[in-house]
């Protein structure tokens, strides 16, 4: 019977392949800039300092644009959370925590776009938006501390998921400088769940009956960060409704991809643990 490895055993083996996985998204990485994407020359003073606040007139994005673009202000700015998590499981000064930090880096510029775009174009209410992300904050990222192979199985299906809503959002065909943002956001992201997804590929080869454990776990356990919209309701409810994300599509074009480059229905490496978990995974398959 194969023996468990520890989350310190796992982070000591996989750390070469970090290693290498950080210097390819490094190399693949496109660099950009969030105020290259804000238009200043839409820009005025609220009534503090003069000018006018805002009203919903003032609003050109429609419904589904500014419900899209509001979540993900929300969930990015829970960043915090997110980064503790990671920082506790991924633990050391090694290329486990120089990860980490480009992680968060990358998301912190992922919310400085979108929020700068939302105030300087007055496409929300910037008071409401103030108080539900101070709630959100407060709230935290509502989630159990999870191991190292759970959170590398987490983030490969998350990071997948929010490629999906940001380029549903841009098929709306809607402002084209939010367009823009959010292609930048969902390249980023799609290359954040190719690190994680790699690093799941390495943890197969070295303890694959934990691995699938650990994905049958994340992805029967899944559901994308909810966000209570004042006055408007549940963000996962609202987003299906609107065709930005569905459980239809998060089955097919963010869990069945994954599995397939996992190769986990024709994997012969697992013993009785790693086959019932892929079991559990064969509505999937």
């Amino acid at each position: 019977m194969p023996t468990n490895l520890t989350d310190g055993d796992l982070l000591l083996r996989l750390e070469p392949a970090v290693e290498e996985n950080l210097r390819r998204h490094i190399e693949e990485a496109e660099d950009w800039h969030p105020h290259d994407f804000a238009p200043w020359d839409d820009g005025k003073n609220f009534a503090f300092l003069g000018g006018e606040d805002w009203s919903a007139e003032q609003s050109h994005l429609s419904e589904v644009e500014i419900l899209s673009a509001t979540v993900s202000v929300l969930v990015a700015d829970n960043l915090p959370a997110y980064h503790r998590e990671l920082a506790r499981a991924l633990t050391g000064q090694g290329a486990w925590w120089k990860w980490t930090g480009r992680w968060t880096s990358e998301e912190n510029r992922q919310s400085i776009a979108l929020r700068d775009f939302l105030v300087l174009t007055r496409a929300v209410d910037p008071v409401a938006l103030e108080r539900v992300r101070m709630e959100e904050m407060t709230k935290g990222y509502d989630a159990p501390s999870l191991h190292v192979l759970d959170i590398l199985a987490h983030f490969a299906v998350d990071e997948s998921a929010a490629v999906l809503r940001n380029n549903n959002t841009i098929a709306l065909g809607g402002d084209p400088v939010l367009a823009q943002i959010l292609s930048k956001i969902a390249q980023d992201d799609a290359l954040q769940s190719k690190f994680y997804a790699n690093m799941v590929s390495e943890a197969l080869g070295v303890a694959p009956d934990q691995t699938v454990r650990a994905i049958a776990d994340r992805i029967n356990g899944y559901s994308i960060p909810v966000v209570d919209l004042p006055g408007k309701g549940n963000s996962t409810e609202l987003l299906a409704d609107a065709g930005i994300y569905t459980v239809e599509q998060q089955s097919e074009k963010v869990f069945k991809p994954l599995l397939a480059e996992w190769n986990i229905f024709g994997r012969n490496d697992l013993g009785d643990e790693g086959n019932k978990a892929r079991d559990e995974l064969s509505a999937f398959a």
